[in-house]
């Protein structure tokens, strides 16, 4: 052992996770570096080096769409804590700024692309930075709007008991947001992101390779990767940007998420004894390493520092007196955003009363009712099947660190890599394209309904299982007055989401290739794909307003108000 004893102090400065953590943190910087090379070459280098179906640019590619996708994930987290804790905080802001929630959810990426990718070129002009810029925007629009619905919920059914605790402890706004409302969201949260990361997966062939009328671009990258693949009907390089997908979606898997769902663990409001909490090596190397600790450190002591700026509100004549003044931003802020959305609704609608006959508005409403039949039913069948599903998994801690990245998987599949398997079976079997193309719109957002319901099936608390079986409840009866109350919050949440992707998938959808063959089905996906190729705004625009107006109305007639049955009725207290 002596002569071991000169190297002790090596020991000391640094341990084994010190070292795992230091390859890790140096590898992700050169992820960074490499990925932002040549942002700022001009558009043209795009042109002069055309994309190749060669295996060997795959892992650059997976790198190229994996930063977009990553990027887009932190704005679309910014874009949750700011957006949809106005939304929850604020009455009078909420009524206004969850029905923009639904109007943004509905609108198809198509339409976000053909309308914002002028703009976004424009800021960095000639550049392939405006292109990443259009690229980011379409991820995050597939992202942003699920997990901003996810919080909301959370914040508006933390336990009554927990809010008196906060009061209790006479905590400010800003402390009871980061150490109350934030945490109790924190589970769900993260199983909404990993379905946001899958999602923008579904999305990254439109994002990536954009055709808006004689304009087309393309970035290096997996989505743009498998689009050649279809043009050139190569069932070889499908399948190596399948692999490539599967290993890219374990690694962020295992350095992102799972340290993720085990360290929120901690915050589950109800914790049964004895119960296998989940673990990742990751979050170990990240506990145990000096350097990240260090790290982590500095960064509590600077929010505990900034928090001590924020004066408390805890005194109840403070309150009362703030509370006007409260109420005069969020009427400002309020009529400012009616203002902008009343002149553009009134752009949108001059435009469309000057250049649309009627016979042509009622055909794009009829396409919409075909499409909002397929995605009631498509809804019905997979809450049928997801919600037991959920249920169980969500119960079992074990069995949901294996369902993990068996979803994350499926969830990020897209239905571009399915369509030889769509378009050789509708032509040699002579099929329908309307009933047999209708599954690819679920294919992806079907998942939003299995995680909400495994966040859910998390919360219920251990006495209430308990006390179930102490009555002797099983069977359905269990079901009807244990878990289905329990997790329809968290469902309402899930299945709202599912219908406003599903009515996006469905430009994706109805309207399928598979190199120069083409199949169709009828509705409203296929006229907005359609005119997205021809580059006619005024269908474009028409279509995105049809779509739009259909999910809005939905919601506010059916998903809205059981949205707030739910709540109001089995919110845990």
């Amino acid at each position: 052992m002596k002569r071991f004893e000169p190297y002790v102090f090596l020991k000391g400065l640094a341990s084994r996770w010190d070292v795992l953590a230091f390859i890790v943190v140096i590898g992700l910087i050169a992820f960074l570096g490499e990925t932002a090379h040549g942002l700022f070459d001009p558009l043209a280098k795009l042109e002069a080096i055309p994309l190749s179906l060669d295996p060997v640019h795959l892992p650059e590619y997976a790198a190229r769409t994996t930063f977009r996708m990553l990027a887009a994930l932190f704005f679309s987290l910014l874009f949750t804590l700011t957006y949809a804790t106005w939304a929850a905080k604020s009455e009078r802001a909420g009524r206004l700024l969850v029905p923009i929630l639904d109007i943004l959810q509905s609108v198809p990426i198509l339409g976000f692309i053909s309308i914002t990718s002028v703009f976004f070129l424009s800021l960095a002009p000639g550049r392939v930075l405006g292109a990443e810029f259009v690229a980011i925007f379409a991820i995050f629009t597939s992202q942003a709007w699920n997990m901003a619905f996810s919080f909301y919920q959370s914040l508006r059914t933390v336990p009554v008991e927990l809010m008196e605790a906060a009061e209790s402890f006479r905590l400010s706004p800003w402390m009871r947001f980061w150490q109350l409302e934030t945490p109790f969201a924190l589970p769900a949260l993260v199983w909404n992101m990993m379905l946001s990361m899958s999602g923008g997966w579904f999305f990254v062939v439109a994002s990536e390779s954009i055709t808006v009328g004689n304009s087309s671009l393309a970035l290096p990258g997996v989505g743009s990767y498998i689009a050649l693949a279809i043009q050139q009907k190569n069932l070889g390089a499908i399948g190596w940007a399948i692999l490539t997908m599967l290993i890219v979606i374990l690694l962020y898997d295992q350095l992102l998420f799972r340290p993720l769902v085990a360290w929120v663990d901690r915050f589950r409001v109800e914790q049964e004894p004895g119960e296998r909490v989940p673990d990742s090596w990751a979050l170990t190397m990240m506990r145990r390493s000096r350097i990240i600790k260090a790290a982590t450190l500095a960064f509590h002591n600077a929010v505990f520092w900034t928090s001590r700026l924020v004066k408390r509100t805890d005194n109840t004549l403070v309150e009362q007196q703030e509370r006007p003044k409260r109420r005069s931003l969020d009427l400002l802020w309020v009529s400012l955003l009616v203002v902008a959305v009343a002149g553009g609704l009134w752009h949108i609608l001059a435009v469309l009363i000057n250049h649309t006959p009627l016979a042509e508005a009622l055909h794009v409403c009829g396409l919409a009712c075909l499409t909002m039949a397929r995605v009631f039913i498509l809804i019905a069948l997979a809450s049928v099947v997801w919600v037991p599903i959920g249920v169980w998994v969500g119960m079992r801690p074990r069995a949901a660190q294996v369902v993990q990245p068996i979803a994350q998987f499926m969830a990020a599949f897209p239905a571009n890599l399915l369509f030889p398997i769509a378009v050789y079976g509708i032509v040699v079997w002579k099929l329908n394209p309307d009933v047999f193309l209708s599954p690819l719109m679920i294919l992806g957002t079907q998942w939003y309904i299995l995680f909400n319901i495994i966040a859910g099936a998390t919360t219920i608390p251990a006495e209430m299982r308990y006390a179930a079986t102490n009555f002797g409840i099983r069977g359905w009866l269990w079901w009807r007055r244990v878990a289905l109350p329990a997790v329809l919050p968290f469902y309402v949440t899930g299945a709202i989401t599912a219908s406003g992707g599903s009515w996006n998938a469905a430009q994706v959808s109805e309207l399928v290739s598979w190199g120069h063959t083409q199949i169709r089905a009828r509705g409203l996906g296929a006229y907005i794909a359609d005119a997205a190729a021809m580059g006619n705004f005024h269908q474009i625009i028409l279509g995105v307003g049809v779509m739009s107006l259909f999910v809005v109305v939905i919601n506010r007639l059916f998903w809205r108000p059981l949205y707030y049955y739910a709540e109001r009725k089995y919110r845990m207290t």
